[in-house]
């Protein structure tokens, strides 16, 4: 169809006119992003936090697939600022994705930026946060795509909907409480209370005010957008009396299940259908970690309420029957459940071929550290290599042929391999540190399998890849096995996601077409554990074709 280009009144004039009477074209979405420090309280304390126009957690970004987006982002905070859109495949445009140092250089105070992306093909609950230190724990919030005009959800059309974001809160500035962990060489304190949309809940001291609540009219269905922005846990998450349809993880449709309760690690998104047709009441929603490994977490419940129209708030509400914290068969049978909607509108192209096999391990270790507490510091690993964080962006290092900043020689495999989930191991394997990456040719597809390993201890790890979404093909207990373990393989509907947990002391197979040229950060989603190493990155080759490379940078690209 050709199109007519016209001025942004009449464009306007146009869009209003298509809300009435015939589709609307793709708009130009605006949004300004003041990063300013403000005063908050929590738990009877205040501190100064980086926030998002002043607002904890910050705005909304409302689009629609189809769309262009152009998000200001000005720096007035203390600290350098970046901000990623995750989950979104900025096709071709790396330079809009946003974490430090690997796709742009930040965003220094006094400095502005402008994240200029498409949202092409992609429709769903996705969210935003920065990507630099440890400021995600105030820098986040929701990005909404709603299908194009016209296309219904392949699910019942709710009669409203609302956004619900984990997150963590510390009493102490959280950059002081990792500073302070770093130059110990041990892991920071944790976090002092869980909250939902910023708000611990009424069973935290000095919280009844800082509860959030949504209310819900008798017979009608909600579907509620959730969120984990938290930093270090994997969380479970229930409404007390209510049962949830899942609909949707990470903006990608799933054939729907009814649960009593989701599991949901740092960096993904699910969508649930709740019905309210219960006795009109208070109900708690409530949340609380999963953690299936002896470590020291924040176990306290976050909590908000679910309120009938026309119900006092002096009723008392009733708590949901949330799994143990340890409930690794619940944790293992969920994740079961997820699978694509794969219908004809939405199929699950998954590859069937697979031209480049990787096999990486995820470990843990120390370093010598002589003014650190112990002598040693922690650090993590893929493959028996922690990633160092360059001085200039890699993709520009990339794109402008920079010699000296990484090094494609990252490893397809373990150096040495192991009994993974064997007895624990403790044994210094002499881990490098550098700033290494594996080259991919264009349009090439990909197996990665990642394997958790007893190094130290094992754990669970919420893997996510910047710049593709992925098919989760396979999972399991224990090493993983080439000759065995693909014949059990999901080939047919399996969950594609962005960000995929790895089971504590398993592994995960996941299934991608590298057909996004550029420069894909892939870490796992605990901050901990990025800090410590548990990074790499894809550089993704040019195509041949006239859309198949990488965009030029934008004029306004933050300088090293």
């Amino acid at each position: 169809m050709a199109r007519v280009l016209i001025s942004p009144f009449t464009f306007l004039f146009l869009g209003i006119l298509g809300l009435i009477s015939f589709p609307a074209e793709a708009a130009i979405k605006k949004y300004q992003f003041d990063i300013q420090v403000k005063n908050v309280s929590r738990l009877c304390h205040a501190k100064p936090i980086v926030t998002v126009n002043g607002r904890f957690p910050g705005p909304t970004i409302y689009v629609t697939e189809g769309d262009r987006v152009l998000v200001n982002v000005t720096n007035h905070a203390q600290y350098n600022m970046s901000i990623h859109w995750h989950g979104l495949k900025q096709y071709r445009n790396g330079w809009a994705d946003g974490p430090a140092y690997i796709t742009q250089c930040p965003i220094q105070t006094g400095g502005s930026y402008t994240y200029d992306f498409n949202v092409t093909g992609q429709r769903g609950t996705l969210w935003w946060h920065a990507h630099i230190l440890w400021l995600r724990a105030t820098v986040y919030g929701a990005l909404v795509i709603m299908p194009k005009q016209g296309t219904p959800f392949p699910f019942p059309q709710p009669n409203e909907e609302f956004e619900i974001l984990f997150g963590e809160w510390w009493h102490a500035d959280v950059e002081e409480v990792v500073k302070r962990g770093t130059n110990m060489g041990l892991p920071p304190n944790m976090s002092d209370a869980h909250t939902i949309n910023g708000k611990p809940g009424p069973l935290f001291p000095c919280s009844e005010k800082h509860t959030f609540a949504m209310e819900v009219e008798l017979g009608k269905t909600y579907l509620l957008r959730i969120i984990n922005s938290a930093l270090n846990d994997e969380l479970f998450f229930a409404i007390a009396g209510h049962s949830m349809t899942v609909v949707e993880v990470d903006a990608v449709y799933t054939k729907p299940f009814t649960t009593q309760a989701i599991l949901i690690a740092p960096g993904q998104t699910t969508n649930v259908l709740v019905q309210a047709n219960q006795i009109p009441s208070r109900y708690f929603m409530a949340t609380r970690p999963f953690i299936d490994v002896p470590l020291a977490i924040d176990s306290k419940m976050a909590t908000a309420i679910l309120q009938y129209k026309g119900i006092p708030n002096t009723v008392l509400p009733t708590l949901p029957q949330l799994p143990a914290s340890n409930d690794t068969e619940f944790a293992l049978n969920y994740s079961k459940k997820l699978k694509s909607l794969n219908s004809q509108k939405y199929p699950a192209n998954v590859p069937l071929k697979v031209d480049r096999n990787l096999f990486y391990t995820i470990g843990f270790g120390k370093n010598s550290c002589p003014k650190c507490v112990n002598g040693t510091k922690f650090l993590a690993s893929l493959n028996n290599i922690s990633f160092a964080m360059p001085q200039t962006a890699i993709l520009q290092a990339h794109y402008f042929n920079i010699k000296g900043v990484y090094r494609t020689d990252f490893p397809d495999k373990p150096p040495t391999p192991f009994n993974y989930t064997g007895a624990p191991l403790t044994a210094n394997l002499r881990t490098a540190t550098g700033t290494r990456v594996s080259n991919i040719a264009f349009n090439s597809t990909v197996e990665l399998v990642l394997q958790d390993t007893n190094l130290l201890t094992v754990e669970s790890h919420p893997f996510h890849l910047h710049g593709y979404n992925f098919f989760v093909v396979g999972t399991g207990i224990g090493n993983f096995d080439p000759a065995k373990d693909p014949a059990k393989y999901n080939l047919v509907d399996p969950m594609e996601r962005n960000t995929v947990g790895v089971p504590t002391g398993g592994w995960t197979a996941i299934r991608f077409r590298a057909d996004n040229p550029g420069v894909w950060f892939m870490h796992c989603h605990l901050e901990l554990h990025t800090g410590w190493g548990l990074k790499t990155a894809f550089v993704v080759e040019d195509g041949t074709g006239p859309n198949q490379s990488v965009l030029p940078p934008p004029k306004d690209l933050p300088p090293c």
